[in-house]
């Protein structure tokens, strides 16, 4: 081998080791690059995957404390509607009440209602027979002069109480609508023990 072609065989080989050089260089900061885009991405699903389920949970959450609250609601209107039927069949009871344990309770109510005793009162339709037998007796219970109207009052059961431009309302539906706000919680905790 002459020298010129020792110092190409020499270049070529450095050459060669050269190139091999960056190759691996090449190679090494590629598996460098692989492996951090490899975590990178093993952290990111990670995290992914955290939020993921802290939204599901919450999520669920959420959708229970909204089905907790619409069953609440609904047995809360059941219930409003048993104390209301409650109401409505105490109102019922009242309106069939006859004879003379009729007669006692409007003469009580007349009794009661009347502040100057000469009142008239108007009774329902159904109570005018009753109603004027009421007068009487709660006249000569209190020494009062009421009077029985021979009109009738668009009520259930009951009397409205006139006095010149004053009227007491006393009908049925009435005394069991104030009763209700007084006393529907007490029917409540009775209903719902």
């Amino acid at each position: 081998m002459n020298g010129l072609e020792r110092i190409t065989s020499r270049i070529e080989a450095e050459a060669r080791n050269e190139v091999h050089t960056i190759v691996e260089a090449g190679r090494a900061e590629i598996s460098t690059a692989v492996n951090g885009w490899l975590q990178r991405i093993d952290t990111e699903r990670t995290e992914l995957e955290e939020r993921n389920r802290k939204a599901a949970a919450e999520r669920e959450e959420r959708l229970k404390s909204a089905a907790e609250m619409d069953a609440r609601k609904t047995i809360l209107g059941v219930k409003q509607e048993l104390v209301e039927e409650a109401y409505a069949k105490a109102l019922d009871q009242l309106c069939a009440l006859s004879g003379q344990e009729k007669i006692n309770l409007l003469a009580d109510l007349l009794v009661r209602a009347s502040s100057s005793g000469t009142e008239e009162a108007v009774f329902s339709e159904t109570d005018k027979a009753d109603g004027a037998k009421a007068v009487e007796k709660a006249n000569a219970a209190s020494g009062k002069k009421l009077t029985a109207s021979k009109d009738a009052a668009p009520i259930r059961g009951g009397f409205i109480l006139r006095d010149k431009n004053v009227e007491v309302n006393c009908a049925f539906e009435t005394l069991v609508r104030l009763q209700k706000a007084e006393t529907a919680g007490a029917v409540a905790k009775i209903l719902f023990q």
